[in-house]
């Protein structure tokens, strides 16, 4: 007979040797880290919670009710009852007054950029440097912004009105005969007048922003360039504006946004005339929600001025402040 030989198990092997079966390499369990991680994540939803119940009511539900008004021929009252489908999208986007509307948006993006990022630069510069009133000249400056833009509307409204208005009345002084419907009821001169107002509403905001980018330079880059016997403008253009170039990137993107949704200043100026001349999208379908009682129209109308501005927000995002991204990230600033 042969005699059984036991084999015992091998010390520092998965098993019981090696302590209740966990993994080599895994870290020891710290006794109250899942109490922690708890108390955390109930902190977080607590914080959260209020904030996203106010997205969830005021932004959320109101795009969920928009989608589903754009799939129905609605007049504003009544039950849903009369669906039409994707009917609504085709309408608006063959009306000739809501393709106007994208184009004067459109107009209004790229000439809020191309006014407003040189003046911006060349006013913040300018009250970067030091001299006397300089706080009650950025005070002035920024004043105009703050304004609320009914307020600010219904005042150049006032200015703006033709032969009595204070703008015909100095022109007319110094000889120049201004438009006999107005600068506002002339089809040629209104958009470039809406134009004009937006400029002297939201310059201050660029001025700002830029002011406030301008404090992060640092001074010895300048004085440095100086001592290398850089002329100030040189200073600024090869040193000051490229880093100003994140804040610059930012200011342009609200900008860009705020375009494509604009609908105040230009309702109170001149709710879309003179014959469409200055509608844009959100007077479209305001006019046709309220004035016309399209809802189902007006429905699709916000539908695809969501969708507008989301994608040119992305695309900027992604073309344009791809840079700015990675370098805030330490996961790539590392690589």
């Amino acid at each position: 007979m042969t005699q059984a030989t036991t084999v015992e198990p091998l010390k520092g092997t998965r098993g019981e040797a090696t302590g209740g079966g966990r993994a080599k390499g895994r870290p020891p369990a710290v006794p109250g880290r899942r109490r922690r991680d708890w108390k955390m994540a109930i902190e977080v939803i607590a914080f959260t919670a209020p904030a996203l119940a106010l997205f969830a009511m005021f932004v959320v539900w109101p795009m969920l009710k928009a989608i589903q008004f754009s799939l129905f021929k609605w007049k504003g009252f009544g039950p849903l009852v009369d669906f039409v489908g994707l009917k609504n999208y085709v309408s608006v986007l063959s009306n000739d007054v809501f393709i106007g509307a994208l184009g004067h948006n459109l107009f209004i993006v790229v000439a809020s950029i191309a006014i407003q990022l040189p003046l911006g630069i060349a006013i913040a510069l300018l009250l970067n440097r030091k001299m006397r009133f300089q706080g009650i000249l950025r005070t002035v400056v920024f004043v105009p912004y703050v304004l609320a833009e009914v307020i600010a509307g219904v005042v150049w409204f006032q200015l703006l009105q033709p032969k009595y208005g204070v703008i015909d009345s100095v022109l007319a002084a110094i000889g120049i005969q201004g438009p006999a419907q107005g600068f506002l009821g002339t089809p040629e001169y209104a958009l470039w007048t809406v134009m004009v107002v937006l400029t002297w509403k939201y310059l201050g905001l660029a001025i700002i922003l830029f002011l406030a980018g301008l404090q992060s330079v640092p001074q010895e880059l300048d004085e440095a360039a100086q001592i290398d016997g850089a002329s100030w403008w040189q200073t600024q253009w090869h040193i000051t504006i490229p880093l100003l170039g994140p804040t610059l990137r930012t200011w342009a993107f609200l900008s860009m946004v705020g375009s494509l949704q604009l609908f105040d200043m230009v309702w109170i100026l001149t709710k879309g005339g003179p014959a469409n001349a200055t509608t844009t999208m959100a007077t479209f379908l305001i006019n046709e929600g309220t004035k016309r009682s399209n809802y189902g129209i007006a429905g699709a109308a916000s539908v695809i001025l969501f969708v507008i501005a989301l994608t040119m927000a992305l695309l900027y995002q992604r073309f344009i402040l791809r840079r700015d991204n990675e370098s805030t990230d330490p996961k790539k600033a590392r690589r």
